[in-house]
């Protein structure tokens, strides 16, 4: 439903009498791009998410992870670096891992981990930043660092009237294996789809709104540009395997802005907040993403300090 209605509005603006305007096919030329370029992974994460509810035993997360949720944090913030995926395919696999008994921290640490420290990701960087294994290091150290904080805070102050856990979808009596794969795949991606489409167009909304002048205005302050790249992330909500070539690009910056723009990327943008929202409740998805923003700031200021 809510993919249809955004999909409509989309042609609708495609048929309005503006619709030649220059900054309206900016809009939806930027929409359908961020749409397409997360499509992939999207399907990629619900099938998985479809496999490992229908095909993977629910005693194999418990001996795969150690049983103390303090531990199972670390180390499920560095299964994150075995699953070459992007931002939108991790939320519907931690909300199956949450369904197959994970404990919500340590599946919450590979949603956060996942995008940012895979070997997909750190290759782009490394090819990005030709050169400077330091701005590969600084993004894996800071990245799996602010994954593992915030899966230790939700531990530690999350509360479960603060997150709608996916219901459990054991096997079912009458379903084959293979149906049960099919059954979960489309409800997951079609409740995911929309809210994709949705932050795909906030997304270019304020990518179209934002001029290059303030680009140019904040570079000059370390500060300001530190928040100014976090913002632009989130708001460019471009792709974790294709974020470091748009860091590259904006040279004005300092390295540690620019690594911060690669660390709050693939763990805070708008069409993550969409999809956390469809997928854990708006309560969970308000107060996740602005505590992972700060996090995330902080780990790669630190990060950046240290190794920049």
């Amino acid at each position: 439903m809510l993919a249809g209605c955004a999909a409509a509005a989309v042609l609708l603006v495609a048929g309005s009498p503006w619709a030649a305007h220059p900054a309206v096919q900016a809009w939806r030329t930027v929409t359908v791009a961020v749409t397409v370029q997360a499509l992939p992974f999207l399907l990629l994460g619900t099938a998985l998410s479809g496999a490992i509810n229908a095909f993977v035993p629910e005693r194999w997360f418990t001996r795969a992870l150690p049983r103390r949720p303090v531990l199972a944090v670390p180390v499920a913030g560095a299964a994150g670096m075995v699953l070459p995926g992007c931002e939108c395919a991790s939320v519907p696999v931690a909300g199956s891992l949450i369904r197959r008994g994970v404990a919500p921290a340590a599946a919450l640490t590979f949603l956060l981990s996942a995008p940012a420290v895979n070997p997909v990701v750190l290759t782009a960087t490394a090819v990005a930043f030709p050169g400077s294994p330091e701005m590969v290091a600084a993004r894996l150290l800071a990245s799996l660092m602010a994954a593992v904080v915030m899966g230790w805070l939700w531990l530690r102050l999350g509360r479960e009237e603060w997150i709608r856990l996916p219901a459990r979808r054991g096997h079912r009596p009458g379903h084959g294996r293979w149906e049960e794969f099919r059954l979960g795949f489309q409800h997951d991606f079609l409740h995911a789809g929309g809210f994709l489409v949705v932050g795909a167009a906030a997304a270019a909304t304020v990518n179209v709104a934002v001029p290059r002048s303030v680009l140019e205005a904040f570079a000059g302050s370390p500060w300001l540009s530190v928040l100014f790249l976090a913002a632009l992330a989130v708001v460019l909500a471009v792709c974790s395997e294709a974020d470091a070539f748009v860091a590259a690009s904006l040279t004005g910056f300092s390295p540690t802005a620019r690594l911060v723009f690669m660390v709050v990327g693939p763990m805070v943008d708008l069409k993550l907040i969409a999809l956390q929202t469809g997928t854990f409740g708006r309560a969970f998805a308000v107060r996740f993403s602005a505590a992972t923003a700060v996090v995330a700031v902080v780990a790669g200021v630190v990060t950046g300090w240290w190794l920049l």
